[in-house]
């Protein structure tokens, strides 16, 4: 059975988190299905999409668990965003936490380094 994921963040301005998000992963939407929608690839069948609804935004928690971690933020910090938070777990593994403009945390996770 193949599965699809679409995980959603609601947000209140959606020009502001267009440009943002483009910089957290490094390029535009894969597709955007209507006007206050954006949708990224961040891999095969898993997509992460932006929607604006005010009344919700702020409350997103994401992580993403990636074997390339240190390069992607590398590429994040090029594109001129920094992390809220760093933190390295008991077992060696390591959470990068952005926060977009509406407090909607999207964290990066990866094994031991």
């Amino acid at each position: 059975m193949s599965v699809d994921l679409f995980a959603g963040i609601s947000v209140s301005d959606y020009p502001a988190a267009l440009s943002w998000y483009r910089k957290l992963f490094g390029g535009p939407p894969a597709f955007s299905p209507n006007d206050v929608e954006s949708v990224w690839e961040i891999a095969e069948h898993r997509y992460v999409y932006v929607e604006h609804r005010p009344a919700h935004a702020g409350h997103g928690l994401i992580t993403l668990f990636t074997g390339d971690l240190d390069d992607r933020v590398a590429g994040i910090a090029e594109r001129g965003l920094t992390p809220d938070r760093e933190e390295t777990y008991e077992n060696g593994v390591r959470k990068i936490t952005y926060r977009d403009p509406d407090g909607n945390e999207i964290g990066f996770g990866g094994g031991p380094g």
